[in-house]
């Protein structure tokens, strides 16, 4: 007979499954992708996302309260919310957390009250909603467990598996409600990924036999401690720090949840509890003077250790250390007033954002979406008190606004640029002498100006915007859909800038990749302006990887 309320272990279990079913799942959500090209998008973003959360989940041990669950949840995945997926599924998780953390056990009754919350505070973190995704899964899913819940269904066993009939039900409409799903022919991959993380947890409350065994971090012993010594080239952070904060204000969550992303962000190995007026902090980390100063924001600090677990090569990690603490602690160079950090791939790319000031790169894109906590290490990175963050790509734009919204010593402002091209032009139209508010306003209006195109390559069969596309086709993919497709690379780029220029043209800007040469790369350049002459055209080298050419037009 199955269980009909659902305690804080079996809820661990649950959550552990779901995640595990996700992680196995992971490449063919993948494959579900809209746009058939060679990333990992949806099924990486969404797994990355939840496995922050399980590692949290299986290091509270075998026992953990349900608030102690609830809150490496929500933690645990709003730092490693990855892309508009993943991010949408740490907001999900955080809305079911919150209704459920003081609760001894789940009914029906308070399931259908949590998956409502866990719906309201998803769609609250999308600027604009669209019908036909994992927020429609997931809202489907709800309402039907209220619908359970007010008809007086007390079977949890009937209940789970209605909800997540419900739930397969209302995907496989999606494409109904998404033309360009339809015409692709797959169901949405966010939502197929939510229904993914649904069976695992159903799995585990009926009692299935489960691999819920999770990789570790990198490092997790520290120095002296017994059962054997850990070798250098597993270290990654090398210093073992623990400290007592002496709170002299209240701790909020706010607080807690923005320090343990700082601390996610320079160290591993982290364990940050708060109890009354007292913070426990033990981290490993290159920079111990960054957890100290940053904790001596809430109180003065006692019981502070230090050790060096790399045993070999002390003198000079020690030495290179305390260099970094001094000019840290020191802070001989005042803040400027404006700092800039651009989400990039490619080395010209990259060269290309430094040149125009950019003070930090962020390795990333469309192969893989930084997350939340990528940006905040950034954002501690650059020593400004304003903040411009470049997404460069619509996935990475709602991860940047939550570290906006966990960042309380800068002002960090989004700029949502969603191509390269727009971030480049956003940092070229910068004016020092304007304010903030003014800069945000230019960058806003002129990235509206640019219309971007790339090339790239089908990994499968599908058909996008009534064109059919066969595996190894090269496709022309513009800011609203496709605009070429055909068996010749150089053909279907020389489409995809002729279906962007319009009479008000005036520049096409020529980004190519790691794979085309300097010789074919001006060949293309030589064809684009014999065919658009009264346009300027300027090539440079950017060595992205997968897309052949980004081009943009202004």
């Amino acid at each position: 007979m199955s269980l009909q309320q659902i305690d804080a272990k079996m809820l661990a279990k649950m959550f552990l499954a779901g995640a595990k079913n996700l992680e196995n799942k992971k490449e063919w959500i993948n494959e579900l992708n809209v746009f058939p090209v060679p990333d990992g998008d949806t099924g990486t973003n969404m797994t990355m996302t939840i496995m922050s959360a399980a590692r949290e989940v299986s290091a509270l041990g075998e026992d953990p309260s349900m608030e102690a669950i609830c809150k490496a949840i929500s933690s645990g995945s709003l730092r490693g919310a990855r892309g508009n997926s993943g991010v949408i599924l740490s907001q999900l998780f955080r809305g079911f957390t919150k209704r459920i953390k003081e609760e001894e056990s789940l009914t029906v009754a308070i399931l259908a009250g949590s998956f409502e919350k866990a719906v309201e505070t998803a769609y609250k973190a999308v600027m604009k909603p669209k019908e036909g995704t994992i927020l429609t899964v997931a809202r489907g899913a709800a309402e039907k467990a209220l619908e359970l819940a007010e008809a007086g269904e007390e079977d949890m066993e009937k209940f789970l598996s209605a909800v997540i009939a419900e739930a397969e039900l209302v995907l496989s409409r999606t494409p109904e409600l998404l033309p360009v799903l339809k015409q692709a022919g797959v169901v949405d991959s966010g939502g197929q990924g939510l229904v993914e993380v649904l069976h695992g947890a159903f799995d585990a409350y009926l009692g299935k036999e489960l691999d819920l065994n999770f990789t570790a971090p990198a490092v997790n012993v520290s120095a002296g401690t017994a059962g054997g010594t850990v070798e250098e080239a597993e270290i990654k952070f090398g210093y073992c720090t623990e400290f007592i904060i002496m709170l002299n204000k209240t701790f909020t969550t706010k607080m807690e949840m923005d320090f343990k992303a700082f601390l996610e962000s320079i160290g591993d190995s982290i364990v940050c509890v708060a109890d009354d007026d007292v913070v426990k902090v033990h981290v490993h980390t290159n920079d111990p003077g960054l957890a100290i100063q940053r904790a001596l924001k809430y109180g003065p600090l006692s019981n502070m250790k230090i050790d060096n677990m790399r045993l070999e090569h002390q003198e000079k990690l020690f030495k290179e250390a305390n260099k970094a603490d001094i000019s840290r602690t020191a802070s001989v160079e005042p803040p400027k007033d404006f700092g800039f950090i651009a989400v990039s791939v490619g080395d010209g790319i990259n060269e290309i954002f430094k040149s125009l000031g950019v003070d930090y790169i962020i390795e990333g894109g469309q192969t893989m979406n930084p997350s939340t906590a990528d940006i905040l290490d950034a954002v501690a990175k650059v020593n400004a008190k304003t903040v411009f963050v470049l997404p460069n790509n619509k996935n990475i734009i709602l991860a940047a606004n939550q570290a906006a919204e966990l960042t309380t010593e800068k002002d960090l402002l989004v700029i949502p640029t969603k191509t390269i091209p727009q971030g480049i032009t956003a940092v070229i139209n910068f004016v020092p002498d304007l304010s903030a508010d003014e800069n945000e306003e230019n960058m806003l209006r002129e990235i509206g100006n640019v219309k971007t195109g790339q090339v790239t390559y089908a990994v499968r069969d599908t058909v996008i915007d009534d064109r059919e596309i066969r595996k190894g086709d090269f496709m022309g993919i513009g800011d609203k859909g496709m605009l070429a497709v055909g068996a010749s690379m150089e053909d279907v780029a020389r489409e995809t800038v002729a279906n962007m220029v319009d009479e008000d043209s005036e520049l096409i800007s020529i980004y190519y990749g790691s794979d085309v040469s300097e010789e074919d790369a001006e060949h293309f350049r030589g064809l684009v302006e014999e065919q658009f002459p009264s346009c300027d055209v300027e090539l440079q080298f950017g060595g992205q990887p997968i897309y052949y050419y980004v081009m943009s037009i202004e």
